[in-house]
């Protein structure tokens, strides 16, 4: 008798249904597996066999084969264990091949039955549920995980014999006895976005970085600080995240897959509701960075999808690593190319980068810096001249006095305060770009450019002459009109000004640029 259970996996970010076909026939005894497996799928056979015999059902002596189809894609992960012995349980005549119609299953078996939590259940459940299952069963610890897709029942079991017994009870027991697992989306949302332990509060001084930082959050536009050590970069990076819109339920879906395919997603819980923040070590490596493996995993470029990458000490970073951003940076892609195929992940996110001045940090305080020329060159070069281009804010931070640190009388803005600016001038961003899939300012495409950053002639007098004595590239001459876009959105005005103009050219003239 041949039977058949849907399942589903991921390659790469994409997800697939896969049909786990089992034939039970007389002959010499064996088990085969076959369909493009790696090893710990093909491992399930033993989880498997010794989880049914423990759990009453023997395997009697007959030649068995279990096809996982389409045969051409790459199956990995322990997702199929649950699929494999149902259609096993079906084959041997246990179970009744309708129950399981329109049904999915996914989940690792314990050697005592249990079901136990994998990883990508998130967008295997989307798949599924836009090829018209109405269910899908898996471990309760992934319940709330695919529950935050809505249209398709998600049951969440603890062992095989909840699963068998679901699947042997009548349409109106089922009912009765079993009920689908929900999660309040809005209440979600609501309760966690906006939960943070650090504020910008916290910050003393450091006005111009704060008002760089607004318009970064704004637009999404990629920034560089440049500072003596201890002055508060990194403070201020992890506090960006706390001033950004908040994620749509669109944008988290989006998220929440790439940290479903990563295996980021714990067990119980369910979407990610807060934009990234991803602080890698300088030692990463290429592959951590942009995603590594025959079948890569998302690395922390991806990973860092709609929220922050912030690189501290960017030139201690290897230089081939740095590269990597090349791309990502431009495309808000990556395309990693592998003999098993070509995988694209989503990374749109805002580069934030720290850096100090020279190798010793305190330039151009000669009192207390000795660096020759010669060192400070071949120090703020490591990040090269394509990665510098592609940034459109640097700015340079202050060194803070004592009074200014110990000062209790002056409050500083706090998170939620600048949020309300850039929520506000989002709004208009969003009003603008209705209907097309561009976001943000610092999304906008050259026709966009062309389109949404008028300036009156006088004031394109004044820019042609910035251009050439800049000597900008056409990406940076853009980049400033994304900015000043952005600057003049906060202040609510229709078209971009000189003092908007001013502005954006300020940042490029800051800090490394000089």
């Amino acid at each position: 008798m041949v039977s058949y259970v849907n399942s589903g996996t991921v390659l790469g970010i994409n997800s697939y249904i896969i049909k786990v076909e089992t034939d039970a026939s007389s002959g010499l005894p064996a088990f085969d597996m076959v369909g493009m497996l790696n090893s710990e799928v093909k491992e399930a056979k033993e989880r498997v066999k010794v989880s049914l015999k423990n759990n009453g059902f023997s395997i009697p002596p007959l030649r068995i084969t279990i096809n996982l189809s389409p045969a051409n894609l790459r199956k990995g992960g322990t997702k199929f264990d649950l699929p494999i012995a149902v259609s096993l349980l079906i084959a041997l005549g246990e179970i009744k091949q309708e129950s399981t119609k329109e049904t999915v299953f996914l989940g690792e078996l314990g050697l005592n039955g249990e079901l136990r939590f994998v990883d990508s259940v998130l967008p295997i459940v989307l798949e599924a549920k836009e090829q018209g299952f109405k269910r899908i069963i898996l471990p309760m610890e992934n319940a709330y995980e695919g529950a935050a897709i809505e249209g398709i029942d998600v049951y969440g079991m603890d062992n095989i014999i909840d699963v068998i017994r679901f699947l042997t009870l009548d349409e109106d027991e089922r009912a009765a006895d079993y009920i689908p697992v929900k999660i309040n989306i809005k209440e979600l949302f609501e309760n966690n976005q906006y939960e943070y332990d650090v504020d910008f509060s916290e910050v003393s001084g450091q006005r111009e970085l704060k008002r760089a930082c607004i318009i970064a959050a704004t637009g999404f536009h990629h920034m560089l600080m440049v500072g003596n050590p201890g002055c508060g970069k990194t403070m201020v990076a992890k506090r960006l995240v706390t001033i950004l819109p908040p994620l749509s339920y669109e944008e988290s879906l989006e998220v929440s897959k790439i940290y479903s395919v990563a295996g980021r997603i714990k067990e119980f819980d369910s979407l990610i509701v807060k934009r990234p923040f991803n602080s890698p070590h300088h030692t990463i490596t290429e592959s951590a960075l942009s995603g590594g493996g025959s079948i890569p995993k998302p690395g922390v470029i991806s990973l860092s999808h709609r929220g922050i990458l912030f690189l501290d000490e960017a030139v201690h970073f290897d230089k081939r690593a740095l590269e990597v951003l090349r791309q990502p940076l431009e495309d808000r892609k990556i395309i990693i190319n592998r003999s098993l195929g070509t995988f694209e992940y989503p990374s749109d996110f805002i580069l934030v980068a720290a850096i100090n001045p020279c190798p010793c940090g305190y330039y151009p305080d000669r009192n207390k810096c000795k660096c020759t020329d010669v060192q400070i060159k071949n120090y703020t070069s490591k990040l090269s001249g394509p990665i510098l281009d592609r940034i459109d804010l640097c700015v340079q931070t202050e060194q803070l006095e004592y009074e200014s640190l110990r000062n209790k009388d002056n409050k500083e803005e706090d998170s939620a305060s600048m949020r309300e600016k850039i929520v506000k001038a989002r709004e208009i961003q969003s009003e603008r770009f209705k209907g097309t899939n561009t976001r943000f300012n610092g999304e906008m495409s050259v026709g966009e450019i062309e389109k949404y950053c008028k300036i009156n002639p006088g004031d394109e007098v004044f820019l042609e002459k910035a251009f050439r004595t800049m000597n900008l590239s056409a990406r940076s001459f853009h980049k400033i009109l994304r900015v000043s876009r952005t600057i003049a959105d906060l202040d609510s005005s229709k078209d971009i000004q000189k003092k908007h103009l001013c502005e954006a050219l300020n940042y490029r003239m800051n800090g490394l640029y000089n």
